[in-house]
C-alpha cells in the first residue's frame, strides 16, 4: 500500500496527502532556497520526523512501563550545509515536565529509546544528531 500522494502545486510548493488518514501537509521551499518559507520545507520535515519519532518511541516505552512523560517538549534546530545543499546536523532538546518522578534507570531507558528510533537509524550517519535531555 502506498503511503502518500504528493502533488506539485506550483510556486515551489507541494501538497502531500497521507492515504490512510487523508491528513494533508503542505511544503514550501525555504526563503534561502528561492521559496516563501510559509510552510515546512522538505528538510524541515526530515528534522521534525526525527523529533516526532524520538518522542513516539519514548512514549511507547513509557506506556509499557506506566511512566508518565506527557507534556514533554522537544525543540529541533536543523543545520544546513552547502555544496551540496543538505542537512548536516540536527540539534534536539528535550524538556521534561517537573514532577515526572523518573529515576536514573528509567531516564537511561528512555534516552536509549530516543536514540534508537527508526528515523534516527534511517538518516545518513554523516548527519550529526546532537541530543540534549533536560530532566
Amino acid at each position: 500500500m502506498q503511503t502518500a500522494e504528493i502533488i506539485y502545486t506550483g510556486e515551489l510548493r507541494t501538497t502531500a496527502t497521507h492515504l490512510q488518514s487523508g491528513t494533508v501537509i503542505e511544503t514550501d521551499a525555504p526563503v534561502d532556497n528561492n521559496g516563501k518559507g510559509e510552510r515546512f520545507s522538505p528538510t524541515d520535515l526530515v528534522a521534525t520526523a526525527l523529533g516526532s519519532c524520538m518522542l513516539t518511541i519514548m512514549g511507547i516505552k513509557a506506556r509499557e512501563n506506566n511512566w508518565a512523560i506527557e507534556g514533554t517538549r522537544l525543540s529541533i534546530q536543523k543545520i544546513m550545509g552547502t555544496e551540496p545543499r543538505r542537512i548536516t546536523g540536527v540539534k534536539v532538546v528535550f524538556d521534561f515536565p517537573a514532577g515526572h518522578n523518573l529515576g536514573e534507570k528509567e531516564r537511561t531507558i528512555l534516552e536509549r529509546a530516543a536514540h534508537t528510533c527508526p528515523v534516527a537509524k534511517s538518516v545518513h550517519p554523516d548527519i550529526l544528531q546532537d541530543v540534549t535531555f533536560n530532566w
